[in-house]
């Protein structure tokens, strides 16, 4: 990946296509939304999470929302040959791209699927793997959870992760981008049902779903300090390209627009000065054994 790749704008092409992906409901959707997914991927992160998930040799799992299919392929490793996992995602370009890279294995499977209505797939799973989805459904994260509770078998594991803050947490932004960064924030909640806060509801999902032996961690997911990771700098200029792509007339009244918005943030985001977090909250609870399979 060049760096000019990193430094292109959003072209009136790719702005069609996030709009109309829009209407399908993902905010994210971007052609390079698979790309973007697997760079950002980090193998370590994942086992480090499902090694506190419980995901163990031989289990069957569950990973909803698998994107590119790289932390399919992650958890596919943990279980093994005696283990079996599926991916469901809702996008058929990002389910073609997890089968061209991930996919003709033996364990491994990806399926298309509606995270909002009940999967028409077999239940009995060891651990249901939930991260960084619920924040794109704001308003249908509690019927989400709450459809899943018939596929996890009794004693088995539903593991939700997700940002609290995310975009939120810079330091030393300039006063003018930090009120666009906080408006957008609001306005993508109001506008586009994404929630900047989802980790903070984790626990009360579990709770509320009579959940068992709840457990709860918080870790940093951005820790990004010092010299600027090519990686982090596309992953954060997507989210900015995006944003200007969805709310347009947010960056009015910004000396210069939308493009001097742009051009302003990656610069302070290349500055080694700069610190960037953002936590991730992570939740497990098990389905009760005396819990009739449904």
């Amino acid at each position: 990946m060049t760096d000019g790749n990193i430094a292109a704008g959003v072209s009136e092409e790719r702005a069609e296509g996030v709009m109309e992906a829009t209407r399908r409901g993902y905010l994210m959707e971007n052609e390079d939304e698979a790309l973007r997914l697997e760079i950002k991927t980090d193998p370590r992160a994942v086992r480090e999470q499902a090694a506190w998930c419980g995901v163990q040799s031989g289990m069957r799992v569950l990973d909803l929302g698998c994107g590119s299919g790289k932390t399919t392929s992650i958890l596919h490793s943990i279980v093994g040959s005696d283990g079996f996992v599926v991916g469901v995602d809702a996008s058929e370009e990002r389910l073609d791209y997890a089968k061209r890279h991930y996919g003709g294995r033996q364990g491994i499977e990806f399926i298309r699927g509606d995270l909002t209505r009940p999967l028409d797939i077999p239940g009995g799973f060891d651990v249901i793997w939930v991260r960084f989805i619920l924040e794109y459904f704001s308003r249908e994260s509690p019927e989400i959870v709450r459809l899943l509770r018939p596929l996890l078998k009794p004693g088995g594991c539903l593991c939700l992760m997700d940002l609290d803050g995310i975009c939120l947490n810079h330091y030393e932004l300039p006063g003018a981008i930090e009120n666009i960064l906080v408006n957008l924030a609001s306005r993508l909640d109001e506008d586009y049902n994404f929630d900047v806060y989802a980790g903070r509801k984790l626990y009360s999902h579990l709770y509320d779903g009579k959940y068992v032996n709840i457990e709860m961690n918080l870790v940093a997911h951005h820790l990004i300090y010092g010299e600027t990771r090519q990686e982090d700098l596309f992953n954060w200029m997507k989210k900015i390209d995006v944003g200007i792509v969805r709310l347009p007339a947010l960056f009015d009244g910004y000396p210069g627009g939308a493009d001097a918005f742009r051009d302003d943030f990656r610069m302070f985001f290349s500055n080694p000065r700069r610190f960037t977090y953002t936590p991730l909250i992570m939740a497990r609870g098990m389905r009760p054994y005396e819990d009739r399979p449904e």
